[in-house]
């Protein structure tokens, strides 16, 4: 409060009254001997007074300003409380506002669910009624219809599995023609033929000549391009036995799984396309030995049958199994080596294109430094 007091205060003003009333009534004066300053012999009463009232009114002034001070706060809590508390409502609001959004959207979606639905069943309906009445009323014209539908798709079906199988011919065919293109382009001194279409046989009959132009034995050649059937041996031994052949092998497309490049199978060579030219030098080379070996002076009938017995012994097969085997060895190295010269080539290139680079680039930095004093390099200058 800072000991000022205002005397609009009520209980102020009452004080001040009592004490000039007091004051008026005490009218004697006393005088100091030492100073001469003249007051009234009550002014230390009135003091003392004073000062009580004073106290007296500070502290009830005190306590009341607590008190306003109390309600206030307690005023500013309950402000506080009911913010708190409207501020709570208006979030419930706000929540139940959008529930009751998100209930009305999720309705809004269930009715045009349902509707959607009443309408497609709707529709399904009528469309079914409208099928019903054109089925009663044209059950005739359908099924003509239907008739003509069936006997064009059988026609398509004829048509396409007819043009399967021809393509499937054409294929073999194909394949045949590269087969007989090889032997005879790595074979120029044989007598290379293809059986004629319709014929009883195989397809490619090749009889080894030597280099004196002598007969050295028959080679019956069976090409298929298609999926693998066990069938297919049995039909060429039966083909080379009618053929007097000394030899059968089997060229396909696809192999069994468990032949990757060429195996005996039964009495029958079978080969693919890729071990086809080293099947055949071994065979060849076996047949063309076995002729210079054979005694001579023999008949030909009983050189035929020594020859059918080598060509179907063990020992025939194991020679020929090691020399198509050295011969597809020997490709593999060569493919090995190609790999390897290409590979070390690129890389020898890309080091000579470097040097080339840095050189011609140190070149064209000296240029700028020394300019025409520097002696012209057609190689390191680049084309007009």
């Amino acid at each position: 409060m800072g000991g000022i007091i205002s005397l609009t205060n009520p209980s102020v003003r009452k004080l001040s009254n009592e004490v000039m009333l007091y004051t008026c009534a005490m009218t004697s004066t006393v005088t100091c001997p030492s100073c001469g300053h003249q007051f009234s012999p009550d002014d230390l009463l009135t003091h003392e007074i004073e000062i009580e009232l004073r106290a007296k009114l500070e502290s009830e002034l005190l306590i009341k300003a607590k008190e306003q001070a109390a309600k206030e706060l307690s005023d500013r809590d309950a402000q506080i409380k009911e913010l708190k508390l409207q501020a709570k409502e208006s979030a419930d609001f706000e929540l139940k506002l959008r529930a009751e959004k998100r209930s009305i959207e999720e309705a809004k979606e269930k009715f045009e669910l349902d509707k959607t639905r009443q309408l497609d069943e709707e529709r399904s309906k009528i469309r079914a009624d409208a099928e019903k009445t054109i089925l009663e009323k044209e059950k005739y014209k359908i099924d003509e219809y239907e008739k003509k539908l069936r006997d064009m798709q059988k026609s398509l079906e004829d048509a396409q599995r007819k043009g399967s199988q021809a393509s499937q011919q054409l294929q073999g065919e194909v394949v045949e023609l590269d087969v007989e293109h090889i032997l005879k382009a790595e074979f120029p001194t044989d007598q290379i033929t293809e059986v004629k279409k319709g014929q009883h046989g195989a397809d490619l009959t090749q009889i080894v000549v030597d280099r004196l132009g002598r007969e050295c034995g028959t080679i019956l050649w069976e090409v298929k391009n298609g999926k693998w059937s066990d069938g297919w041996i049995s039909k060429l031994k039966a083909d080379g036995r009618s053929a007097h052949a000394h030899v059968f092998a089997l060229v396909a497309t696809q192999t069994p799984d468990n032949i990757s490049s060429f195996a005996y199978l039964d009495g029958v060579w079978v080969v693919n396309i890729q071990s086809l030219v080293a099947l055949a030098t071994a065979m060849r080379f076996n047949l063309v030995s076995l002729n210079n070996e054979q005694v001579k002076n023999q008949g030909k009938q009983e050189k035929a049958e020594v020859l059918y017995q080598y060509v179907t012994s063990h020992e025939f097969r194991g020679r020929i199994e090691a020399i198509v085997e050295a011969f597809t060895g020997m490709q593999d190295e060569i493919e090995k080596e190609k790999r390897w010269f290409n590979t070390k080539w690129s890389r020898q290139e890309k080091q000579i294109r470097s040097v080339i680079d840095n050189t011609q680039g140190m070149y064209s930095d000296m240029q700028g430094y020394i300019g025409k004093a520097l002696p012209n390099l057609s190689q390191l200058e680049l084309p007009e």
